[in-house]
């Protein structure tokens, strides 16, 4: 069995200004190290572009609320050393990861080819097949406080879930998949 508190998971969560789903409104990152969370980030981001009604509504984030935040290339040089350290970690990965490789690749910025992930929503679906895996189903269900659509306390939900799954003796890593961002 490999040892999941050996590992750094950078566990990441973004809102989107809209239904494009290639620019970052907001981003929410905690760190799990030595089985536990030792870090936390969050930020909003000015997306340069248009915000749809739908997604102000959900996340609560508008063009307003971006005003004088970095934009992604400016806040690529901070968290870039958390997103470079550690299995990237997310709930419904593939969402997050697409986001954070069209922001990559809109701003002409070069990073490495692959990155290491994991999805917890995959976790769940092997691990705990008779349940829905809402991030917020999950929350309800292992007790962890949720303010949803919140980048930072998505982040933070997921990274708890994690931990919940590598302290029940789950191998987690099992689930370690490659994204290509080129």
């Amino acid at each position: 069995m490999i040892m999941n508190k050996m590992y750094t998971y950078t566990v990441f969560d973004v809102e989107t200004p809209n239904r494009a789903n290639d620019r970052m409104s907001a981003i929410g990152i905690t760190v799990i190290g030595g089985g536990k969370i030792v870090d936390e980030f969050y930020s909003l981001v000015d997306p340069e572009t248009s915000f749809d009604y739908f997604n102000t509504r959900l996340t609560g984030i508008s063009a307003k609320s971006v005003k004088g935040a970095p934009i992604f290339p400016e806040l690529w040089k901070t968290i870039e050393p958390y997103m470079s350290d550690g299995i990237l970690t997310a709930h419904n990965a593939v969402f997050d990861m697409g986001v954070l490789k069209k922001c990559l690749i809109g701003y002409g910025i070069e990073w490495k080819p692959t990155a290491k992930y994991l999805c917890t929503v995959k976790i769940g679906r092997g691990c705990l097949p008779d349940m829905s895996h809402k991030l917020d189903v999950m929350c309800e269900h292992y007790g962890i406080a949720l303010n949803h659509h919140q980048a930072a306390s998505d982040s933070h939900a997921c990274a708890e879930i994690l931990l919940r799954y590598i302290d029940a003796g789950y191998d987690v890593n099992s689930f370690i998949r490659t994204f290509k961002f080129v």
